[in-house]
């Protein structure tokens, strides 16, 4: 078994509401997936992110570390969430991942961690 990252993506302006209906809905799809994984025994973690403003950054300057506020990325994409999962193969974790984007109705990018 291998392990994958499922990460969830959406455009930086995207609002997470979740006392709207189209929200609600989004997460008990996404809550089904959840349990489906688990059942599966395919489930290592996953979580949903505050938004990339949230975000803090700490990168090395010399010596010194500088930390800034702000996601590290410049892109209007923005990871809002992700899963990591045990899959026997990298078909295996795109079904996973078919899956998943259907249920949060975004994109989902898959990638193996590094072997040991």
């Amino acid at each position: 078994m291998a392990q994958y990252l499922l990460s969830v993506w959406h455009d930086e302006e995207y609002e997470v509401d979740f006392s709207g209906e189209e929200m609600q809905r989004i997460v008990a799809q996404v809550g089904a997936f959840n349990e489906k994984v688990e059942a599966a025994g395919a489930w290592v973690f996953g979580g949903g992110l505050h938004p990339a403003s949230s975000a803090t950054v700490l990168e090395p300057r010399g010596d010194d570390i500088s930390m800034t506020d702000g996601p590290y990325a410049e892109s209007k994409e923005q990871m809002g969430g992700f899963w990591v999962i045990e899959a026997p193969d990298l078909d295996a974790a795109l079904e996973w991942a078919r899956q998943g984007a259907a249920a949060c109705e975004g994109p989902v990018e898959v990638r193996p961690f590094q072997g040991e």
